[in-house]
């Protein structure tokens, strides 16, 4: 769909800069207007990991005058293998102070504006107020409906992007899109789904490279609907597929049983965490389970990760049964239901899950290790290698 252009050309450009951005204005629909569009924009960018970091590097080589980001979490070693904007110097350090020290070095000529801070429903439309455009990099449902949900409220367009495995998702979102055209994230999910099959890119892993394909369309959308250059994915979702090296597009319609988003809500419940009750899935910490595996009767420890993880890292003595086999008749009946069981994954996300299918089948004594195996690692055996 074709927009007209976002920000307005009041912006000048100095030499520097038009020596800096020759090749976009030797490009008939960019020009100078175009460039000091690119100049007069604010542009909020939400987390400064996979998707972020070629979204960051591209908005910052391209002259968007104001760069803002949105990251509270540190960068940590697994981060490196599709976070390209830190490097091992950064181990440790905050990734939005990493992020600003390499816009700076691309390009001092952008400003750059930093929220260290996790994005919330008390702050998200302050944070929001004074951008003209926000894109989304967040890797998460919940987040990803709040940042839907503050821009309709504050009017404004977002880019949109996803990553998982060997897929990844981008569309453009803007309630008060011009000709009645408006969409919302909503529209093209209107229910977050069960946070069990919601797995993160932590948990199922992802393609590094996947996230320069995915953060370089984002880019491309930003600065299309900043200048006004060419269709816009308002109105449609681009998939692409890295395995089958395929890309393909979707329309997206109003959902005709939409409700108006009037205020913003408590978006960890409303995608189903921290909901249940902690009795309700009784845990077990990384030293007590030592303790127990070296005594008299230890309990069945079983592994409920992928074949792929336990060869990375395995605790001694464990049972492997993927979560999806779990409640599969055939493994339970080796099993008495008060057989006390431990159940571990990575992190504790699927064990929790795991055991909740066991106590259903009637399995009483079965407990999760919280924190899975990386709890495991930094607290019993940190020879072990954390993934």
């Amino acid at each position: 769909m074709m927009l007209p252009p976002l920000v307005a050309p009041r912006a000048e450009l100095t030499p520097d800069e038009i020596s800096r951005y020759s090749r976009h204005l030797l490009l008939p629909d960019v020009g100078l207007d175009g460039q000091r569009r690119l100049k007069t924009a604010r542009v909020l960018v939400i987390g400064a990991g996979g998707l972020g970091s070629p979204v960051l590097l591209y908005l910052a080589a391209a002259g968007v005058g104001c760069i803002g980001i949105v990251e509270f979490d540190s960068l940590e070693v697994s981060n490196l293998q599709r976070q390209v904007i830190h490097g091992m110097s950064d181990l440790g350090q905050p990734k939005a102070q990493s992020a600003a020290r390499a816009l700076r070095e691309l390009n001092p000529l952008v400003n750059i504006q930093l929220h260290v801070q996790r994005l919330e429903a008390h702050n998200a439309l302050e944070i929001l107020d004074g951008y003209d455009l926000v894109i989304d990099g967040t890797d998460n449902f919940a987040t990803r409906y709040l940042v839907n949900d503050a821009c309709v409220l504050a009017g404004k367009p977002c880019v949109w992007g996803s990553i998982y495995r060997f897929e990844g998702q981008a569309s453009v979102f803007w309630e008060d899109a011009p000709g009645g055209s408006g969409l919302n994230y909503r529209d093209l999910y209107p229910e977050p789904p069960p946070p069990e099959l919601a797995p993160s890119c932590a948990e199922g892993g992802v393609l590094g490279v996947l996230c320069a394909s995915i953060g370089s369309v984002m880019a491309t959308e930003a600065i299309k609907l900043i200048t006004g250059l060419g269709e816009s994915l308002l109105g449609r979702l681009m998939v692409y597929d890295a395995l089958d090296m395929a890309w393909r597009c979707m329309p997206i319609r109003r959902d005709p049983q939409r409700t108006r988003i009037t205020r913003l809500i408590d978006y960890p419940a409303f995608c189903g965490f921290g909901t249940a009750p902690s009795g309700e899935v009784p845990a077990i910490t990384a030293a007590e389970l030592k303790v127990l595996l070296e005594g008299h009767s230890p309990p069945v420890l079983i592994d409920v990760r992928e074949a792929s993880e336990r060869h990375i890292v395995n605790i001694p003595g464990s049972v492997h049964v993927p979560k999806g086999s779990i409640a599969v008749d055939a493994w339970l009946a080796a099993l008495s239901p008060q057989t006390p069981i431990v159940l571990h994954c990575k992190s504790g996300v699927r064990s929790r899950q795991a055991l909740l299918a066991l106590r259903e089948r009637g399995y009483a004594r079965v407990r999760h290790l919280e924190g899975g195996i990386l709890a495991w690692v930094d607290q019993v055996d940190p020879s072990l290698p954390r993934y």
